[in-house]
């Protein structure tokens, strides 16, 4: 959890403090202090909501430069799917491939075509009586970090199948060395253009273990207005696409769930959606479904964040770039899955909740919590600078802020101040009068 790279981050010179970010976070990582937004690392997922939501383009993605094709001798793209939902007017595949190789790479492997492998074997692994059910895809890198951190009980569900971005890696890798004996590993450079934070996450951090084959992680953004330099719809293109219906798909919701030709599936987007299905799963609410498909990205990945469309607009241009191409030209051969296909590393239950090592000292802070959390408003305003009255309360008790913070509470107390002062000033003021009364009265008597 420490040494996890994070492609995510904050330019705190942007940031204004405004608390966007703050209550749009997941899993609460965002606080705001001194004035600016603060990134818990071992709570992020690296989702990008925050790059979504914040009105300053205070966060950012941290991800590689198209510049460093400079550096092989041999370039390779990795297209993902939702890069062709970007453009506008597009009538075929074709086109945004010869752009790929019109902007410098040597050779390009289609995700979507590495997902029709994987969307073949995932049905002969729903076949296995043996399986765990439902299968949870791990396609998406923000949902398989979520188990791990919040739902340990549901890690042995997750899909062991690689995804498609390490099989067309290695594929991709296969091909090139073959093609060409003359060059080692180390001329050839694998650039995966992505279109959100959490796939760079999956790669720096070597989530595929030894089958991990990317060099660069680079944004469909940057890819984008490069390729709207050289692609000319006036020109017939000189490369061809080689995937089909089924792996385009897989861009939107429901596209993978939909290649697994079972109909006892579910397909979920958006994160607090995601959240809320992973929660009835882990309740056994769910046991008529084999398969779930899940997306943090409102809309699936074409939603991410380093994409330039509209997620629904980039959907609708998807269905209409699939209407002629074939269903599925990618099929393995065989009936068994190769073991080169599984993944090398389970995802492990790695918290970042955890209040203390000791499990003794860790329940009297949850104690204290909520005794805090009940003396609060509740109304969850983010003024103190917490997503949450609880999120507060963790915070006082862990001596990351003060009480002072809440301006519920300063309210009512400034009030209680003002109150007493006028009551004392009320009270004084009787005791003159009836002081100078009685001085009065006695000089009056005298």
């Amino acid at each position: 959890m420490k040494n996890y790279k994070h492609s995510v981050s904050l330019d705190v010179t942007k940031c204004k403090g405004c608390t966007a970010c703050l209550k749009r976070c997941p899993t609460e990582a965002i606080r705001i202090r001194d004035g600016h937004a603060k990134i818990n690392s071992e709570r992020c997922i690296d989702c990008g909501e925050c790059i979504k939501v914040c009105p300053h383009r205070a966060k950012r993605a941290t991800h590689d430069s198209a510049d460093d094709m400079q550096k092989y001798k041999f370039t390779v793209a990795l297209p993902a799917p939702a890069l062709y939902g970007q453009f506008n007017n597009m009538t075929s595949i074709d086109y945004i491939i010869d752009g790929l190789y019109k902007i410098g790479f040597d050779y390009v492997f289609e995700v979507a075509c590495a997902a029709e492998i994987v969307s073949a074997y995932t049905r002969i692994y729903l076949g296995r009586q043996e399986v765990k059910r439902p299968v949870i895809s791990s396609a998406c890198p923000v949902i398989t970090r979520m188990i791990g951190m919040n739902f340990p009980y549901l890690t042995d569900q997750i899909m062991p199948i690689l995804p498609p971005i390490d099989v067309a890696a290695t594929s991709a890798l296969d091909h090139v060395l073959e093609e060409h004996p003359e060059l080692t590993r180390e001329d050839i450079g694998i650039f995966f253009i992505s279109p959100c934070p959490a796939k760079v996450s999956y790669v720096k951090n070597g989530f595929a273990g030894e089958k991990n084959n990317i060099d660069r992680v680079i944004s469909v953004r940057d890819i984008y207005f490069r390729l709207l330099d050289v692609m000319k719809h006036d020109e017939a293109p000189e490369y061809s696409a080689d995937s089909g219906m089924v792996g385009i798909g897989w861009a939107a919701t429901g596209g993978e769930s939909s290649a697994v030709f079972n109909e006892r599936y579910l397909a979920a987007d958006g994160i607090e959606n995601c959240i809320r299905v992973l929660e009835q799963i882990d309740n056994e609410d769910f046991t008529d479904l084999d398969f779930i498909e899940l997306n943090a990205c409102s809309g699936g990945c074409v939603g991410g964040a380093m994409t330039v469309a509209n997620a629904y607009i980039a959907q609708a241009r998807l269905q209409s770039l699939k209407r002629y191409l074939p269903v599925s030209p990618n099929r393995p051969e065989g009936g068994e899955i190769p073991d080169k296909f599984f993944s090398d590393g389970e995802v492990k239950y790695q918290t970042g909740y955890k209040l203390s090592e000791n499990r003794v000292e860790a329940m009297r802070m949850m104690s204290e919590i909520e005794d805090i959390t009940a003396s609060l408003p509740g109304i969850d305003c983010g003024s103190c600078g917490a997503p949450t009255c609880m999120a507060f309360a963790e915070d006082i008790v862990k001596n990351e802020t003060n009480a002072d913070e809440c301006t519920i509470i300063m309210r009512q107390l400034f009030h209680q101040s003002l109150d007493q002062r006028k009551a004392k000033i009320i009270s004084d003021t009787i005791s003159r009068q009836s002081k100078k009364t009685d001085e009065k009265s006695e000089g009056e008597t005298n």
